[in-house]
């Protein structure tokens, strides 16, 4: 493999020889047209040849350290029988930068603190960024997790990863999960069909984000069950939400008044996430009081609950997703 060099930061100049004892997989960590290396050079300004087994990389000391630790790291992952693609090595070259983050994804993870995933029947879920590492963590250790940050930070995706995870090992009885039906700045008008058909086309993403962890047939023989309940969140007033594991999406479109009625039907042995985006409120009839950034304000602090905050650098859609994203909520806007 041979490409044009890519020149390296400023500082100190370094080379490294990196070997690989299982050459086979080494097509998958390189990508197609070696597309995840190009991504590794652009992104660090390193450059990186290969040779059978062995990889070297040249440029700036700190730069090629990083590049080692990421291609490190997605080569374990490759062994675990995760894909790699470009998205990933923008996330283990964010995870490999967080120092917090040592003896997580780095080569000791062994000798140290075990990574950190959700096992569900479909698939496992890793962190790919140091805030939803944080997250993931929160969501074993607090009663009560408000997940904020604009949308493709993986807030709703791995809350339900953890719930469905829970439930399949009987740690909770149920997972309830639920939004606001909220139109997103359009007038639909009158829908036809029963009050599920109604109410399932705002509920589609939590039903996406269960057939990604579950067989589809669990999927459907768990609500037939009641083992998982999808409904709006007027669907839970007056109720006691024991024993469940419970996610509240798109929170920002609550009223307060709402928002308190939710969190007041926490039950004994349960866990609850609020997830939304702030800076993305439809709420109709001219309400401007986000039930999500009261209920922020007034409960932060509090032992056993958490918030967990994003950025559009934890944006794991498109990369050109965390851009918009930046476009429209940075300065001058």
């Amino acid at each position: 493999m041979s490409r044009k060099p890519v020149p390296a930061q400023s500082g100190e100049r370094s080379r490294i020889e990196l070997l690989f004892d299982k050459p086979q997989i080494l097509p998958q960590l390189f990508g197609q047209y070696d597309r995840n290396l190009v991504a590794l050079e652009s992104r660090l300004g390193v450059y990186i040849t290969a040779r059978g087994n062995k990889v070297g990389v040249e440029g700036a000391a700190e730069q090629v350290a990083m590049a080692r630790d990421v291609l490190n790291d997605l080569y374990k992952r490759i062994l675990r029988g995760e894909d790699v693609d470009t998205g990933l090595v923008d996330a283990s070259i964010a995870m490999a930068a967080e120092p917090v983050l040592d003896g997580i994804v780095r080569a000791d993870v062994g000798e140290r603190a075990p990574p950190i995933m959700i096992r569900t029947r479909k698939k496992t879920i890793v962190p790919r960024t140091p805030a939803q590492a944080h997250y993931m963590r929160e969501l074993t250790t607090n009663d009560m997790i408000f997940a904020l940050g604009p949308a493709g930070t993986g807030k709703t995706y791995i809350a339900v990863a953890q719930a469905v995870s829970q439930l399949i090992t009987g740690s909770v009885q149920r997972l309830i999960l639920s939004r606001p039906a909220v139109e997103a700045g359009e007038k639909l008008g009158f829908l036809p069909g029963d009050m599920k058909e109604k109410v399932d086309p705002y509920l589609r993403p939590l039903y996406d984000a269960l057939h990604d962890c579950l067989p589809a047939e669990q999927v459907e023989r768990r609500i037939a069950s009641g083992e998982i309940e999808i409904a709006p969140i007027a669907f839970m007033r007056g109720r006691t939400l024991a024993d469940a594991f419970i996610i509240l999406d798109e929170a920002q479109n609550t009223t307060p008044a709402q928002m308190k009625m939710f969190l007041t039907r926490f039950g004994e042995n349960s866990r609850m996430v609020i997830c939304g985006d702030p800076n993305q409120v439809d709420i109709p009839g001219g309400v401007t009081a986000s039930g999500l950034a009261d209920a922020v304000r007034r409960l932060e602090g509090i032992e056993a609950i958490s918030m967990s905050r994003f950025t559009s650098a934890d944006i794991v859609r498109h990369p050109i997703v965390g851009r918009v994203v930046e476009a429209y909520e940075g300065p001058g806007v």
